[in-house]
């Protein structure tokens, strides 16, 4: 059979093939804010832990709606040190899953955080906290993902082992 007639067929028993949904980028750059340098360079391993952390933001299906969360990884260990889950992607959120890094990975003063240009991690309540807690801020490049695969690998990884639950 060639194409044409599978087509023919699906068409008259109303069947269509399954089609995934569109990607949706959750990262929105803060126009009016500098970003910070890129420390890591794609140097994706620490020699310790406590001295090189990776963040982002991803959005979850739910069936009451959409749920954000938000991770740092350490490089040194590829753990979880620090997350954080809302309904909404606002500074608050990466913020609140630095303070969960800071109380639970061991932070060396002078830490690398990097994560994308996303308005959150370029926000002012961010950028103060970092300077609280003592450590460094790092950006990867706008629309490069390869600037922060680590967290990219964590994500696909999280959401291949959930599945589509909706």
């Amino acid at each position: 059979m060639n194409r044409k007639r599978i087509a023919r067929v699906m068409r008259e028993r109303d069947i269509r093939g399954v089609t995934r949904r569109k990607r949706h980028s959750l990262t929105r750059p803060d126009k009016k804010a500098k970003p910070a340098p890129d420390l890591i360079g794609r140097d994706f391993h620490a020699e310790r832990p406590g001295i090189k952390l990776v963040g982002d933001i991803t959005c979850l299906p739910t069936a009451e709606g959409w749920l954000y969360l938000a991770c740092w990884l350490d490089l040194a260990t590829r753990e979880v040190v620090g997350y954080a889950m809302a309904d909404h992607h606002r500074a608050e959120l990466v913020v609140d899953a630095l303070d969960m890094a800071d109380g639970r990975g061991n932070l060396e003063p002078g830490c690398v955080i990097h994560s994308d240009r996303g308005s959150e991690y370029t926000s002012t309540q961010f950028r103060d906290r970092i300077r609280q807690l003592g450590l460094r801020s790092s950006c990867g490049r706008t629309g490069s993902c390869f600037d922060n695969a680590a967290a990219e690998s964590f994500w696909a990884l999280l959401k291949e082992e959930i599945g589509n639950r909706i």
